[in-house]
């Protein structure tokens, strides 16, 4: 077979500067200058279409290197040979032990040819040899630089974040053998259930609209040009998507029909077979490289991908190496921040560095240079609250219990379950009127909203709050939270968002609160928002077949929200916040059943929403816990 390659000089790699030096980290452009050589290649794959590749070579002589690659939608920046990244790898420790380090654009991004095609399905049954998917792409580049790049040691390492996150574990199926460890890191599982753009079929719009207003933007001919970001001429988020109206006005006022992903997801607005294609999680079976996934405990885009990936691959590859590893980190922060905080919230000690010190780099170095088995546990999971790492042999917690927080009248939540005959709270639901999801403006989705101060919702009435006494001793919850709630509504549909919440003491009296103890004081009072989801109610039996609510009739609602690892610390109080509306984080429902992406301003109405907490419709949280030192 013939392969292209765009640089000139042949395939003998520069000659050495001695051995890489032990550089500290932040050395940057010089050091990565010095000590690597750039290539940059067309490579082929079994269809024809070539893939741009940027390779960088150590230029010491020594030992063979393992290669670590990176396929990603969005860009292997700077192009051309003498352009050089300022740092390589996941992180600098991997710059300065020396590996081959790849970088690829996927296909039909930046300058690879080909049409691109968002989260492309894996095709378990191939039409022929010359059928592609992301599997096939990955096994392709991969058959090639083992057998074209001098001085490699025949071992692969793969890795990325968020959307290359994706293609990692869609390189982990059927992989190559070359491929001896892999790293999805908030990797995309299922974009209509529970990542970035959907949670359980709500649509997260300015997440969603910020986000396809530049990526989604046609390339017709492959380019170096990343493209622009929209400029809203606004940074009040909740009065732009307010005053642009229902959602067929994205296309009407902004979009013009050119973006053609925003296209899809406004013609499927039900799980149908258009998502379910471009759900990973069936495919993650029979995984034969071993597995580091890696997601934040706060990452507003894909907190369910990291879980789902590590849960899906131990369920369906039960002889896989795979290691589960969360962190309170937002999206990405483990790999470029101290993850020493976020917003207003300390979590003690540098959380990044300990990850990338202590667990990427010893991971990679043992399955690709067979250096010391680290001796990962199966879950390294930090414990917010409490700010403590833990090692545990499963996740969840084998030892943890089921028991459900109930609501009560008067604000109350309590562990015991209501004994009083049928009653419920009530609330008005205004379209015109929806709860904000901050208490400050931004036209995208915040990184800090996932542990904000939820103060000024509690002051709203279109919001129900519920309350414990104060704890007289701590309580860990690990796990997922199940919402199971009994509501109504006067309309034929309703979003249904419930948030746990973490109430600090006001004042801080409290002794023995250990790191809570030293709390400044604008944490007096604090609801910091420990998870939170959203329910679309017409998916609340099925994502497939929507059915609408009927009208002031209490009806089920169950959902599952992203699993936490949490200690409400003795002193502290546990809230409940029950609203319809979390605006415009999640894009307006009408409150009358209907396809919500091609509804009108008419079907747009106010609705009394309650919920139930009587004895046989008991409103409740339910929760795994751990008691004691259980952990």
């Amino acid at each position: 077979m013939r392969y292209g390659k765009l640089t000139a000089v042949g395939m003998v790699m520069a000659a050495g500067l001695g051995v890489l030096s032990s550089a500290p980290s932040g050395q940057g452009l010089d050091y990565v200058r010095a000590s690597y050589t750039k290539y940059e290649y067309r490579i082929p794959m079994r269809d024809g279409v070539t893939l741009f590749t940027a390779v960088y070579v150590p230029r010491a002589p020594g030992p063979a290197y393992p290669i670590l690659l990176n396929r990603t939608p969005y860009s292997v920046a700077p192009y051309g040979p003498d352009a050089y990244k300022s740092s390589l790898g996941p992180s600098d420790l991997f710059t300065r032990e020396g590996y081959i380090f790849v970088y690829q654009d996927v296909r039909g991004r930046m300058m690879s040819e080909g049409q691109y095609e968002d989260v492309r399905p894996y095709k378990p049954v191939k039409a022929g040899p010359t059928d592609i998917d992301e599997s096939t792409d990955t096994w392709d580049t991969i058959d090639w630089l083992v057998r074209n790049i001098p001085n490699n040691n025949g071992r692969v390492g793969l890795y990325g974040i968020s959307y290359p996150g994706f293609y990692t574990s869609m390189g982990m199926i059927d992989a190559h053998p070359a491929l001896k460890a892999a790293s999805p890191q908030a990797p995309i599982a299922d974009w209509f259930i529970g990542d970035d753009f959907h949670h359980n079929g709500a649509l997260y719009l300015p997440h969603a609209f910020n986000f396809f207003s530049g990526f989604g933007r046609p390339r017709p001919e492959p380019t170096t040009n990343s493209g622009s970001r929209f400029d809203y001429g606004t940074e009040d988020g909740y009065g732009f998507y307010l005053k642009m109206g229902p959602m067929p006005n994205v296309n009407a006022l902004y979009f013009k029909d050119g973006i053609r992903f925003w296209n899809d997801l406004m013609a499927h607005e039900t799980y149908d077979a258009f998502w379910q294609a471009r759900n990973v999680r069936p495919h993650l079976k029979d995984i034969a490289p071993a597995v580091l996934t890696v997601g934040g405990w706060f990452d507003a885009e894909d907190l369910f991908g990291a879980l789902e990936t590590y849960k899906s691959v131990e369920r369906q590859s039960p002889r896989t190496v795979n290691t589960l590893v969360m962190g309170p980190w937002i999206h990405g922060g483990w790999a470029r921040t101290d993850g020493d905080l976020l917003g207003d919230v300390r979590f003690g000690s540098k959380t990044g560095p300990f990850f990338r010190e202590q667990i990427e780099f010893p991971f990679f170095q043992h399955h690709l240079k067979g250096k010391p088995d680290p001796k990962l546990p199966e879950a390294y999971v930090f414990e917010t609250g409490r700010n403590e790492w833990r090692r545990l042999d499963a996740w969840p917690p084998k030892q943890a219990t089921t028991t459900s927080l109930y609501l009560h009248a008067g604000g109350r939540l309590g562990f015991e379950p209501p004994s009083e005959g049928e009653a419920f709270d009530e609330y008005i639901s205004d379209p015109t009127r929806p709860v904000p999801y901050i208490n400050h403006t931004s036209v995208t989705m915040t990184r800090e909203h996932m542990v904000d101060d939820q103060r000024f919702a509690a002051a709203r009435a279109d919001v129900l709050t519920y309350r414990t006494d104060v704890l007289a001793e701590d309580v860990t919850m690990a796990g997922p939270i199940r919402p199971r709630l009994h509501v109504s509504t006067s309309g034929t549909d309703s979003d249904f968002v419930v948030k746990l919440i973490d109430v600090y003491p006001a004042p801080d009296r409290v002794p023995g609160a250990g790191a809570q103890s030293g709390r400044p004081s604008r944490m007096e009072g604090y609801q910091q928002l420990v998870r939170g989801e959203a329910m679309r109610g017409k998916f609340r039996t099925s994502y497939e077949k929507p059915e609408p609510f009927v009208p002031d009739q209490a009806t089920r609602v169950e959902y599952v929200m992203p699993d936490v690892y949490h200690t409400f610390r003795r002193g502290h109080r546990i809230m409940v916040q029950i609203q319809s509306s979390w605006f415009p984080l999640v894009n307006m429902n009408p409150q009358t059943f209907c396809n919500i992406n091609t509804a009108s301003p008419s079907d747009f109405r106010k609705a009394t929403q309650r919920v139930y907490r009587g004895r046989t419709t008991a409103s409740q949280i339910v929760l795994s816990v751990l008691n004691g030192r259980e952990r």
